[in-house]
C-alpha cells in the first residue's frame, strides 16, 4: 500500500544558500514548510505553515511554484511517499525561529546530504540552475 504525503515548501535563496530549518526533537533540516491541512491551497498552505514557523508573512502577489519533487521517506514503510510543492515568495518580518523550530540555517550545496532526498533533488535544481553555491 503506498502513502502521499502531501507538502508545500518555501524557497528562499540568498547568498547562493537556501533556508533551512530543523524542528524541535529532530536531527534533520527541512526546507520549510509542511502538510497541507483539508483543502488548503498550496499558497494557503504555504502562508500558514511560513508564520507558523519562522514567524514572518509571505507576500501572496509574489509566490512563484518553482517545482514539484516526490520521493521515498527515508525509515517509513516502503511505499511511503512524500510529494513537496515549492514555491519562492518575498516575505515581511524578521525570519526567527518558532516553538516548533530549534534551529534555523543556511546550506549550500555541500550541505545537501543533511537534507531528506526529497530535499535533495531541489537542492540538484537549485545547483544546476546556479542558484546554490
Amino acid at each position: 500500500m503506498s502513502v502521499l504525503i502531501d507538502t508545500v515548501a518555501w524557497v528562499r535563496v540568498e547568498d547562493g544558500r537556501v533556508l533551512c530549518a530543523r524542528p524541535r526533537g529532530k536531527d534533520v533540516f527541512y526546507v520549510p514548510g509542511g502538510k497541507r491541512e483539508g483543502s488548503e491551497s498550496d499558497l494557503e498552505t504555504l502562508l500558514r505553515e511560513i508564520k507558523e514557523e519562522l514567524t514572518v508573512l509571505i507576500d501572496p502577489s509574489t509566490a512563484v511554484h518553482v517545482g514539484t519533487y516526490e520521493a521515498e521517506v527515508p525509515g517509513a514503510p516502503t511505499g511511503t511517499v512524500v510529494r513537496m510543492s515549492c514555491y519562492t515568495a518575498d516575505y515581511e518580518g524578521r525570519l526567527s525561529a518558532s516553538s516548533e523550530i530549534e534551529e534555523t540555517a543556511w546550506f549550500s550545496y555541500a550541505d545537501r546530504p543533511l537534507v531528506p532526498p526529497v530535499d535533495q533533488l531541489l537542492f540538484d535544481d537549485l545547483k544546476a540552475s546556479g542558484k546554490l553555491i
